[in-house]
């Protein structure tokens, strides 16, 4: 009696070992618990593209934070008194006029600053500013409730961080120079600048001409505010890598291995706001119409490492596939534990792309990672898998693998087409390979045609 127990234990211990169903619900259930490790990886990559970033925006600002430098805004000041339970009350407000022209020409000096590892692009640029203000007294003459306190006008220059200022700036209007005071009077529209008093009197002239040079520092975004009727800006630069960007780009623009210039013509009727206007109005339409130009780094490498990450679990099914097939055809036994390591080996490849990558070039490093993870894959299988050809075509499979990964990650745009074609031949390839299987008893399966 105990020894037919024991066959019988024996038996269904066979049974088991050799349940295909079995066999392929362990390998679902490693694939997933796999999934642990790959999202440690990605919080790690999430980690050290903070850390960079936490970099950027310290040695941002020890040099000097993103500029967007956009003026003169002409303010006057102006009175009303008014009669309120008997009593004369006095209330005060703002007329703010646009210029008619304005020119800018600037020339972008980049550099790269260095903090351990991480690269930071920062600037010093030499910004000329030159333009006019007509139709002043028109734009004041439906104000006769108000009494106009000309001798209160003044300009105000926006300039996003003061401490990119490196030389004293010197504005001329009407011919005359005029002396610069720091900060803003008029807070509420432009909250960091300049301000330059006494521009007006009771005999100005109709039209106004002005013009003024700052030099600047500044890191990786340089922008303008369309202030003008016709605002014309022209950027020259040595940086091989702009990025337009901002409600207006260039009407011409040349980049190559000199680096670029950039050309902006915007008229008054592409903007959301008027060219004078009473009150604190206005300030979301300013920001939300500006333009410039990011001097970007030529890649992201822990944006494509995080993305290549997401296609982990395709490169773990494929692989594992691979193995569960040569199972099948060889009746060779791959035990749990040889999965697992080879798991592990896929997983390594995403931390060895991350590290090399803050070393070299993405694609160079994704070439040594994917080659190391291989080799590795192959060595190891080698073990298993005495058939030559088959080890071949194990790592034809794995190499197809990375490299399909790679293109998607190349064409970003296609990577949905890409990726539901590459799956369907993958998925064609696979009904294909086991068509002849029969999957109810694996000791009789046909031999395949033309093998």
């Amino acid at each position: 009696m105990q020894t037919e127990n024991k066959n019988y234990l024996e038996n269904i211990a066979d049974s088991i070992k050799k349940s295909v169903t079995l066999k392929l619900l362990s390998i679902f259930i490693l694939m997933m618990l796999l999934m642990i490790p790959i999202s440690i990886v990605q919080e790690l990559i999430q980690e050290r593209e903070a850390t960079r970033q936490k970099i950027v925006k310290e040695v941002s600002h020890n040099w000097a934070n993103e500029q967007l430098v956009y003026g003169p805004i002409l303010s006057i000041p102006l009175k009303k008194n008014v009669q309120e339970d008997g009593k004369t009350v006095t209330y005060y407000e703002m007329v703010h006029l646009l210029p008619e022209e304005l020119k800018v020409k600037g020339n972008v000096s980049p550099k790269k600053l260095k903090r351990g590892i991480y690269e930071v692009a920062v600037y010093d640029s030499h910004l000329s500013f030159f333009g006019k203000f007509d139709k002043i007294q028109e734009v004041l003459d439906p104000l006769d409730e108000y009494t106009i306190l000309l001798q209160d006008a003044f300009l105000t220059i926006h300039i996003s961080d003061l401490r990119g200022i490196k030389e004293n700036v010197v504005l001329k209007w009407a011919g005359q120079q005029k002396e610069i005071h720091p900060g803003s009077n008029i807070p509420n529209m432009i909250p960091s600048g300049f301000t330059v008093k006494n521009i007006l009197n009771q005999n100005f002239q109709e039209s106004q001409t002005f013009n003024f040079e700052i030099k600047l520092q500044g890191s990786q975004f340089l922008g303008f505010v369309p202030l003008g009727k016709e605002t014309i800006v022209d950027l020259n630069s040595e940086w091989k890598d702009p990025s337009f960007s901002g409600s207006f780009l260039p009407d011409e623009r040349t980049v190559n291995e000199q680096g670029f210039a950039a050309n902006w013509r915007v008229l008054e009727l592409n903007r959301n706001y008027p060219q004078s206007w009473i009150g604190d109005r206005n300030k979301d339409e300013l920001k939300n119409s500006a333009f410039g130009v990011d001097l970007i780094l030529p890649v992201n490498d822990y944006q494509k490492s995080m993305r290549s990450a997401k296609y982990a679990l395709l490169a773990i099914s494929l692989t594992f596939l691979s193995f569960f097939l040569i199972e099948i055809f060889n009746k060779k036994k791959v035990h749990p534990f040889q999965y697992i390591l080879i798991g592990l080996a896929l997983c390594i490849f995403y931390t060895l792309l991350v590290s090399i990558s803050e070393h070299l070039d993405f694609n160079k490093a994704y070439l040594i990672s994917s080659v190391i993870v291989i080799t590795m894959i192959a060595l190891y299988a080698k073990t298993i898998i005495s058939n030559v050809k088959q080890l071949a075509v194990l790592v034809l499979i794995l190499s197809f693998t990375y490299l399909f990964v790679f293109i998607t990650l190349q064409l970003q745009d296609y990577a949905l087409l890409i990726g539901s074609i590459g799956l369907t031949s993958i998925l064609a390839i696979t009904m294909y390979i086991t068509r002849n299987v029969n999957w109810q008893d694996l000791n009789s399966i046909r031999k395949l045609e033309d093998e």
